[in-house]
Protein backbone atom coordinates (compact mmCIF):
# COMPACT_ATOMS: atom_id res chain seq x y z
CA UNK A 1 0.00 0.00 0.00
CA UNK A 2 1.15 3.58 -0.68
CA UNK A 3 -0.26 7.09 -0.79
CA UNK A 4 -0.74 6.75 -4.55
CA UNK A 5 -2.37 3.37 -4.57
CA UNK A 6 -5.36 2.04 -2.65
CA UNK A 7 -5.24 -1.37 -1.09
CA UNK A 8 -6.68 -3.47 1.66
CA UNK A 9 -5.91 -6.16 4.17
CA UNK A 10 -7.94 -9.07 5.53
CA UNK A 11 -7.71 -10.36 9.07
CA UNK A 12 -8.54 -14.07 9.34
CA UNK A 13 -8.97 -15.41 12.85
CA UNK A 14 -9.95 -18.65 14.55
CA UNK A 15 -11.39 -18.78 18.07
CA UNK A 16 -12.38 -21.68 20.29
CA UNK A 17 -16.08 -21.97 21.12
CA UNK A 18 -15.47 -21.69 24.87
CA UNK A 19 -13.20 -18.67 24.52
CA UNK A 20 -13.66 -15.14 23.23
CA UNK A 21 -10.22 -14.29 21.90
CA UNK A 22 -8.39 -15.52 18.77
CA UNK A 23 -6.15 -18.57 19.07
CA UNK A 24 -4.87 -18.21 15.49
CA UNK A 25 -4.59 -15.11 13.30
CA UNK A 26 -3.38 -14.58 9.75
CA UNK A 27 -3.23 -11.37 7.70
CA UNK A 28 -3.58 -11.51 3.92
CA UNK A 29 -3.98 -9.03 1.08
CA UNK A 30 -7.58 -8.05 0.40
CA UNK A 31 -7.32 -9.40 -3.15
CA UNK A 32 -6.25 -12.89 -2.02
CA UNK A 33 -8.81 -15.70 -1.89
CA UNK A 34 -10.19 -16.57 1.55
CA UNK A 35 -9.70 -20.29 1.00
CA UNK A 36 -5.94 -19.96 1.51
CA UNK A 37 -6.61 -19.43 5.22
CA UNK A 38 -8.35 -22.77 5.86
CA UNK A 39 -5.74 -24.60 3.78
CA UNK A 40 -3.19 -23.66 6.42
CA UNK A 41 -5.19 -24.93 9.40
CA UNK A 42 -4.01 -28.13 11.09
CA UNK A 43 -6.68 -29.51 13.41
CA UNK A 44 -6.59 -32.58 15.68
CA UNK A 45 -8.89 -35.53 14.98
CA UNK A 46 -12.31 -35.09 16.55
CA UNK A 47 -12.31 -31.30 16.15
CA UNK A 48 -15.47 -29.50 15.07
CA UNK A 49 -14.86 -26.41 12.93
CA UNK A 50 -17.44 -24.01 11.53
CA UNK A 51 -16.69 -21.21 9.08
CA UNK A 52 -18.24 -18.78 6.60
CA UNK A 53 -19.32 -20.00 3.16
CA UNK A 54 -16.59 -17.83 1.61
CA UNK A 55 -14.03 -20.42 2.73
CA UNK A 56 -15.17 -23.12 0.33
CA UNK A 57 -12.77 -25.78 -0.91
CA UNK A 58 -14.20 -29.23 -1.60
CA UNK A 59 -10.77 -30.88 -1.61
CA UNK A 60 -10.02 -29.36 1.81
CA UNK A 61 -13.38 -30.68 3.06
CA UNK A 62 -12.39 -34.19 1.92
CA UNK A 63 -8.99 -33.84 3.57
CA UNK A 64 -10.61 -32.91 6.88
CA UNK A 65 -13.01 -35.84 6.57
CA UNK A 66 -10.05 -38.19 6.05
CA UNK A 67 -8.41 -36.64 9.14
CA UNK A 68 -11.65 -37.17 11.15
CA UNK A 69 -12.23 -33.43 11.52
CA UNK A 70 -15.90 -32.39 11.57
CA UNK A 71 -16.76 -29.28 9.52
CA UNK A 72 -19.94 -27.21 9.27
CA UNK A 73 -20.55 -24.32 6.89
CA UNK A 74 -23.21 -22.82 4.63
CA UNK A 75 -23.87 -23.81 1.04
CA UNK A 76 -23.02 -21.10 -1.47
CA UNK A 77 -25.90 -19.77 -3.54
CA UNK A 78 -24.13 -21.00 -6.67
CA UNK A 79 -23.15 -24.34 -5.13
CA UNK A 80 -24.36 -27.29 -7.21
CA UNK A 81 -25.24 -30.62 -5.61
CA UNK A 82 -27.05 -33.89 -6.20
CA UNK A 83 -29.36 -35.39 -3.59
CA UNK A 84 -28.42 -39.00 -2.80
CA UNK A 85 -30.74 -39.71 0.12
CA UNK A 86 -33.46 -37.99 2.15
CA UNK A 87 -33.20 -38.54 5.90
CA UNK A 88 -36.15 -38.51 8.27
CA UNK A 89 -36.68 -35.30 10.25
CA UNK A 90 -38.14 -35.79 13.73
CA UNK A 91 -41.17 -33.80 14.85
CA UNK A 92 -39.04 -32.11 17.53
CA UNK A 93 -36.56 -30.88 14.92
CA UNK A 94 -39.37 -29.70 12.66
CA UNK A 95 -40.69 -27.57 15.52
CA UNK A 96 -37.19 -26.09 15.96
CA UNK A 97 -37.04 -25.10 12.29
CA UNK A 98 -35.40 -28.03 10.48
CA UNK A 99 -37.10 -28.36 7.08
CA UNK A 100 -35.07 -31.19 5.55
CA UNK A 101 -32.04 -33.40 6.13
CA UNK A 102 -30.34 -34.89 3.07
CA UNK A 103 -27.20 -36.75 2.02
CA UNK A 104 -25.79 -34.97 -1.02
CA UNK A 105 -22.87 -34.89 -3.39
CA UNK A 106 -21.38 -31.44 -3.91
CA UNK A 107 -20.32 -30.46 -7.42
CA UNK A 108 -21.51 -31.24 -10.95
CA UNK A 109 -21.90 -34.93 -11.71
CA UNK A 110 -22.02 -34.27 -15.46
CA UNK A 111 -18.54 -32.78 -15.30
CA UNK A 112 -16.13 -35.64 -14.54
CA UNK A 113 -13.23 -33.20 -14.22
CA UNK A 114 -14.93 -31.47 -11.30
CA UNK A 115 -14.43 -32.68 -7.74
CA UNK A 116 -17.44 -34.24 -6.00
CA UNK A 117 -17.67 -34.23 -2.21
CA UNK A 118 -20.11 -36.24 -0.14
CA UNK A 119 -21.83 -34.14 2.52
CA UNK A 120 -24.97 -33.61 4.53
CA UNK A 121 -27.37 -30.78 3.74
CA UNK A 122 -29.62 -29.30 6.45
CA UNK A 123 -32.23 -26.77 5.33
CA UNK A 124 -33.18 -24.68 8.34
CA UNK A 125 -35.75 -21.94 8.88
CA UNK A 126 -34.83 -19.37 11.54
CA UNK A 127 -38.05 -18.48 13.36
CA UNK A 128 -36.63 -15.19 14.66
CA UNK A 129 -35.37 -13.76 11.37
CA UNK A 130 -37.78 -15.72 9.13
CA UNK A 131 -34.80 -16.55 6.91
CA UNK A 132 -33.94 -19.91 5.40
CA UNK A 133 -30.41 -21.30 5.58
CA UNK A 134 -28.65 -24.25 3.95
CA UNK A 135 -26.00 -25.83 6.15
CA UNK A 136 -23.59 -28.49 4.93
CA UNK A 137 -21.44 -30.81 7.03
CA UNK A 138 -19.48 -34.04 6.81
CA UNK A 139 -20.91 -35.29 10.11
CA UNK A 140 -23.63 -37.87 9.52
CA UNK A 141 -24.30 -38.66 13.20
CA UNK A 142 -25.07 -35.31 14.80
CA UNK A 143 -28.70 -34.33 15.23
CA UNK A 144 -29.90 -32.02 12.41
CA UNK A 145 -30.63 -29.18 14.83
CA UNK A 146 -27.16 -29.65 16.37
CA UNK A 147 -25.63 -28.94 12.95
CA UNK A 148 -27.62 -25.69 12.72
CA UNK A 149 -26.66 -24.74 16.29
CA UNK A 150 -22.95 -25.32 15.60
CA UNK A 151 -23.03 -22.87 12.71
CA UNK A 152 -24.84 -20.29 14.85
CA UNK A 153 -21.82 -20.28 17.18
CA UNK A 154 -19.83 -18.81 14.28
CA UNK A 155 -21.43 -15.49 15.27
CA UNK A 156 -18.75 -15.29 17.97
CA UNK A 157 -16.20 -14.31 15.34
CA UNK A 158 -18.48 -11.51 14.10
CA UNK A 159 -18.84 -10.19 17.66
CA UNK A 160 -15.06 -10.33 18.08
CA UNK A 161 -14.41 -8.11 15.06
CA UNK A 162 -17.29 -5.80 15.99
CA UNK A 163 -15.77 -5.33 19.46
CA UNK A 164 -12.34 -4.58 18.04
CA UNK A 165 -13.66 -2.10 15.46
CA UNK A 166 -15.74 -0.26 18.07
CA UNK A 167 -13.04 0.03 20.73
CA UNK A 168 -9.74 0.37 18.90
CA UNK A 169 -8.59 2.92 16.29
CA UNK A 170 -8.49 0.84 13.12
CA UNK A 171 -10.50 3.16 10.90
CA UNK A 172 -7.29 5.00 10.07
CA UNK A 173 -3.73 3.73 10.01
CA UNK A 174 -0.75 5.67 11.34
CA UNK A 175 1.56 4.30 8.64
CA UNK A 176 0.83 3.34 5.06
CA UNK A 177 3.37 0.56 4.55
CA UNK A 178 2.60 -3.13 5.07
CA UNK A 179 4.63 -3.51 8.25
CA UNK A 180 3.07 -0.46 9.94
CA UNK A 181 -0.45 -1.67 9.18
CA UNK A 182 0.26 -5.16 10.48
CA UNK A 183 1.77 -3.77 13.68
CA UNK A 184 -1.29 -1.59 14.34
CA UNK A 185 -3.65 -4.54 13.82
CA UNK A 186 -1.62 -6.84 16.07
CA UNK A 187 -1.43 -4.14 18.76
CA UNK A 188 -5.24 -3.91 18.70
CA UNK A 189 -5.55 -7.70 18.98
CA UNK A 190 -3.07 -7.78 21.89
CA UNK A 191 -4.91 -4.96 23.67
CA UNK A 192 -8.20 -6.85 23.21
CA UNK A 193 -6.60 -9.97 24.72
CA UNK A 194 -5.21 -8.08 27.73
CA UNK A 195 -8.54 -6.37 28.47
CA UNK A 196 -10.44 -9.67 28.19
CA UNK A 197 -7.96 -11.18 30.66
CA UNK A 198 -8.33 -8.19 32.99
CA UNK A 199 -12.12 -8.67 33.02
CA UNK A 200 -11.63 -12.19 34.38
CA UNK A 201 -9.63 -10.79 37.32
CA UNK A 202 -12.24 -8.23 38.36
CA UNK A 203 -15.03 -8.77 40.87
CA UNK A 204 -16.92 -5.75 39.61
CA UNK A 205 -18.88 -6.18 36.39
CA UNK A 206 -17.68 -3.94 33.55
CA UNK A 207 -18.83 -3.76 29.95
CA UNK A 208 -15.93 -4.08 27.54
CA UNK A 209 -16.44 -0.59 26.10
CA UNK A 210 -16.60 1.08 29.55
CA UNK A 211 -13.54 -0.78 30.73
CA UNK A 212 -11.63 0.23 27.58
CA UNK A 213 -12.60 3.87 28.07
CA UNK A 214 -11.55 3.84 31.73
CA UNK A 215 -8.18 2.33 30.87
CA UNK A 216 -7.67 4.88 28.11
CA UNK A 217 -8.30 7.75 30.55
CA UNK A 218 -5.93 6.38 33.20
CA UNK A 219 -3.33 4.89 30.88
CA UNK A 220 -0.56 7.10 32.30
CA UNK A 221 -1.76 7.09 35.92
CA UNK A 222 0.08 5.21 38.67
CA UNK A 223 -2.69 3.09 40.16
CA UNK A 224 -3.23 -0.44 41.42
CA UNK A 225 -5.40 -1.30 38.46
CA UNK A 226 -7.27 -4.30 39.89
CA UNK A 227 -8.11 -2.52 43.15
CA UNK A 228 -9.03 0.68 41.33
CA UNK A 229 -11.37 -1.03 38.82
CA UNK A 230 -13.04 -3.14 41.47
CA UNK A 231 -14.04 0.01 43.38
CA UNK A 232 -13.09 3.27 41.62
CA UNK A 233 -15.15 5.40 44.04
CA UNK A 234 -13.36 4.14 47.17
CA UNK A 235 -9.95 3.26 45.74
CA UNK A 236 -7.16 3.51 48.32
CA UNK A 237 -4.98 5.33 45.84
CA UNK A 238 -6.06 8.89 45.22
CA UNK A 239 -4.69 9.73 41.80
CA UNK A 240 -4.96 13.45 42.38
CA UNK A 241 -2.74 13.26 45.48
CA UNK A 242 0.06 11.24 43.99
CA UNK A 243 3.26 13.30 44.15
CA UNK A 244 6.19 12.76 41.78
CA UNK A 245 9.03 10.94 43.53
CA UNK A 246 11.88 12.65 41.71
CA UNK A 247 12.72 16.18 40.51
CA UNK A 248 10.70 17.57 37.63
CA UNK A 249 11.55 20.02 34.88
CA UNK A 250 9.60 22.74 36.69
CA UNK A 251 11.69 22.74 39.86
Amino acid sequence: MSGRKKGGIKVHAMIKADEDVPCFVRLTAAASHDVKFIQGLHLPAGSVITFDKGYFDYKQYDLWTAQKVNWVTRLKHTGAYTVIKNKRVSSQNKEKGVLSDQIIELGYRQRPSNHQTKARLIIFNDKDTKKQFKFISNNLKFDAFTIASIYQQRWQIELLFKRIKQNFPLQYFIGDNENAIKIQIYVALIADLLIKYLKTRLKRSWSFSNLTSMLRIHLMSYVEIIKFLNNPEKALINIANIQPRGPTLFE
